[in-house]
């Protein structure tokens, strides 16, 4: 996948600061410190346009990437990264609504990634945003990050068990590496109702 250009757009901490959609809007949903930033860098062939750190919790806000391939242009969404408790109380309640309030009524948005340690897989709230999403419009796939720290011997495996486990397709994922990238993006033109040609 060829990517002309990549940008910051905006970036929100409530729904009323997001600007309309102006494109298809894929999600990208995790718990802290799973790879989502690296993910999306890795997508778009830029190694800083999504802030990477070795502290948990780093993403919190909704930020707004805009993506332009060779005609074909959608908008990556960063969800701020739960689960991490060092955060303030206060802090991570305000993530449930923004996040929900987001997924169920944002108009562009085409499909949720949700990104999991392959080491670690499904933990209780990642299976309650795959819940909360199946309830609401938009389609869910997960991405299981982190695919090069798994024995090759074992990659099959430890993916279809999370497969099982997750009810929707799952898609192996290194940054490292690049494994699954041209994969994944085929997923996403399609989940975004573009078709490959015109990519």
């Amino acid at each position: 996948m060829e990517i002309h250009d990549a940008t910051f757009i905006s970036g929100a901490t409530h729904l009323k600061q997001m600007p309309p959609p102006s494109f298809a809007e894929i999600a990208f949903a995790g718990r802290s410190n799973v790879g989502k930033s690296s993910l999306i860098n890795t997508l778009v062939a830029r190694k800083r346009l999504v802030r990477t750190s070795s502290k948990p919790g780093c993403t919190r806000a909704i930020n707004i990437f805009r993506v332009r391939t060779r005609e074909a242009v959608l908008d990556f969404v960063d969800l701020p990264g739960y689960g991490y408790a060092q955060r303030s109380k206060a802090e991570r309640a305000s993530w449930g609504p923004l996040i929900e309030g987001f997924l169920r009524d944002r108009p562009g948005l085409r499909s949720v990634v949700v990104i999991i340690d392959i080491r670690r897989g499904l933990q209780d709230d990642d299976r309650q945003l795959l819940k909360f999403i199946d309830s609401t419009r938009p389609s869910a796939l997960v991405v299981a990050t982190k695919l090069d720290k798994v024995p090759k011997s074992k990659q099959r495996f430890e993916l279809s068990k999370l497969q099982k486990a997750a009810g929707v397709p799952v898609y192996g994922f290194s940054s490292v590496t690049g494994v699954g990238r041209d994969e994944l993006w085929r997923t996403l033109l399609r989940e975004a109702s573009i078709s490959q040609g015109e990519a």
